[in-house]
């Protein structure tokens, strides 16, 4: 990585505060980020939800599931984006076997349920590290930060719950007065399907908002904890100083 390229000032910092910096990210380049992650989630979700005469649980599950193959595509656009490159849907396309048939089975399967999945997603995705020498990258860079890894991703799955109830809440808090009952009684009483779209949709749309915030997050964490390893900070202002 061409650390003098950077378009982000590195120093060690807090996990926490590395991770606030990643919702930065996502704040300073939100065009790049919707613009080409916004056409993928769509498709995405609509084929999911294309799945609820299947089995109502269906698409719910497929969205939860797919959610470590989206992230290949905003940690493509983040990566790009803290060297202050704009990402358009074209480049995307133009890089689409890396970014989503890189790895598939394993983003896709035991990967899944990893507790610290974004801050070492960049390990596969952007060093390409195989074998023995992924596993003993990811080792290094999880020693002594596992847990600020782990509670990352709870805090995330925490908010994701809080959001998708309180999204659920609004047709009630919006009832007219004294209609909550009926509107109960509609929900409880209408086809299965209609629910499970209902429950699927709100789902999707949180995910949507979220999962940028949470690739960036452990994306930062990713870079801090390369700054603490290989004082990329010492590097970037050598470079800078003698440019």
């Amino acid at each position: 990585m061409q650390v003098d390229g950077l378009a982000i000032a590195l120093r060690p910092r807090p996990m926490a505060e590395a991770a606030d910096l990643g919702a930065q990210l996502v704040r300073s380049h939100a065009r790049s980020v919707w613009r080409t992650f916004l056409p993928v989630y769509i498709v995405t979700v609509l084929l999911a939800l294309s799945t609820v005469e299947i089995a109502g649980w269906l698409p719910s599950l497929l969205i939860f599931w797919l959610k470590p193959w989206l992230d290949r595509s905003l940690l493509f656009v983040h990566s790009r984006a803290v060297f202050g490159q704009e990402t358009r849907w074209s480049d995307l396309w133009a890089n689409r076997r890396t970014v989503w048939g890189g790895q598939l089975l394993r983003t896709l399967l035991w990967r899944r349920f990893s507790p610290w999945r974004s801050f070492t997603q960049a390990i596969d995705q952007l060093e390409g590290q195989r074998g023995s020498a992924r596993r003993k990258r990811r080792t290094q860079l999880l020693r002594g930060r596992r847990g600020a890894a782990t509670g990352m991703q709870l805090v995330f799955a925490n908010v994701e719950m809080a959001l998708d109830i309180c999204l659920l809440s609004l047709l009630f808090w919006f009832a007219p007065e004294g209609g909550t009952r009926d509107l109960f009684g509609w929900l409880t009483q209408s086809d299965a399907w209609l629910q499970s779209l209902l429950t699927a949709g709100a789902y999707a749309l949180v995910v949507g908002v979220l999962e940028p915030f949470y690739v960036a997050a452990g994306f930062a964490m990713y870079l801090n904890r390369r700054v603490e390893l290989e004082a990329w900070d010492i590097e970037q202002e050598f470079r800078r100083g003698f440019r």
